[in-house]
């Protein structure tokens, strides 16, 4: 029997899960999202079958139905669906990467008709929007359920089969443990980011150039400080009593350090930095992770002219989007070096293996 799926919310993560959803057979997909242009782009395209503007008369069509809009939308559509009278069995997730205030509005539910399982596929990209979403997406992601007592077993094999086509891999959280791991792991660093971007241009004001030095390590530890600052507002604001927690923490491991530098000997500053060293390097290099993953490649390029317009076009005769590349160095006369970025590691390891056949200086930093 063909069921009705509802995917509320068609931004990059509602949009990329649309496009998984789609191919499975007996599936009929229809889409709600407030802005209208966003619904047009998603017919155009074939991701969704149907359109609406009215979140309730949407639901009553569905079987299943993932909240795919941010935290706070979220909360109040939850709301919506404890005042509709619905007449059958409804499967509800969300994709929020705060937990806490979508499982308190879940909790919240009277109606006997929902059987909530909060959701978060730990996926991302610097894009936003319909437009950004990428069928692969979520693939090798982490993609973490939390049940409610509204579910049932069946409820989220239900839910898992229905995701499957992400190829993510599912774990199951309790809600308080999932915003507690997320903030150490993703949210922190993504404030901490930024303020390593604010001291930087604070200090621009005493050394002017600063900015021409602020490249190579320093660009790649602050990454993902450009990341969508909208997005990151309502994460921060959703989770700010676990992040004034953890700025606690900051503050005292900094003191610490602090001290270290002030009064430490050599042998004390090194073994802090091999602690970390080791600490670090035990992480899992296949396993993507809560923070968006980079995909990059470093090639060496002659200064002559169409240099870099002969790597882009062996990539692109092989269908291989780039989805940044970035002139690290250049000097007149001699070899110069680009990073050039990818989506996937699939196209990573493919550009590498092309450019290397070519004869380019070609690494991959692990």
């Amino acid at each position: 029997m063909k069921q009705t799926v509802l995917i509320a919310g068609l931004g990059l993560i509602g949009g990329s899960l649309a496009l998984n959803i789609k191919e499975t057979a007996d599936i009929k997909l229809i889409g709600y999202d407030s802005n209208q242009t966003t619904l047009q782009y998603a017919l155009l395209h074939q991701m969704i079958e149907e359109s609406y503007q009215d979140f309730g008369e949407a639901v009553k069509t569905a079987d299943i139905c993932i909240l795919a809009a941010p935290v706070s939308v979220t909360v109040e559509l939850i709301k919506e669906l404890n005042e509709m009278e619905l007449d059958h069995h409804l499967i509800v997730s969300d994709v929020g990467s705060v937990k806490g205030p979508v499982m308190e509005a879940a909790g919240q539910l009277t109606t006997n008709q929902v059987a909530f399982i909060g959701g978060h596929p730990m996926a991302g990209s610097h894009k936003k929007g319909v437009q950004a979403a990428k069928k692969y997406l979520f693939e090798n992601a982490i993609y973490v359920l939390s049940p409610t007592e509204s579910s049932t077993p069946d409820d989220i094999q239900k839910l898992k089969a229905l995701l499957a086509p992400t190829k993510a891999k599912f774990i199951v959280l309790e809600p308080e443990e999932h915003d507690e791991m997320t903030s150490v792991i993703s949210h922190f660093p993504h404030l901490i980011a930024s303020s390593l971007v604010h001291q930087a241009r604070n200090w621009q004001k005493t050394h002017p150039y600063i900015p021409k030095l602020a490249a190579g390590g320093f660009r790649d530890i602050t990454r993902i400080a450009s990341s969508n600052p909208l997005m990151w507002r309502e994460i921060f604001f959703q989770n700010r009593t676990k992040m004034s927690r953890l700025l606690s923490d900051w503050i005292e491991e900094m003191e610490g350090l602090k001290q270290l530098i002030d009064t430490g000997e050599k042998s004390q500053i090194q073994a802090y930095l091999e602690d970390a060293k080791e600490y670090r390097d035990g992480l899992d290099k296949k396993q993507r992770g809560a923070i968006l993953s980079y995909y990059d490649i470093y090639v060496g390029i002659l200064d002559q002219p169409g240099a870099l317009l002969q790597v882009i076009e062996l990539l692109a005769d092989h269908d291989i989007s780039i989805n940044n590349i970035e002139i690290l160095e250049i000097r007149e006369g001699i070899t110069g070096m680009l990073r050039i970025s990818f989506q996937n590691k699939n196209d990573q390891e493919l550009s590498y293996a092309i450019l290397k056949k070519h004869n380019y200086d070609t690494v991959i930093e692990e």
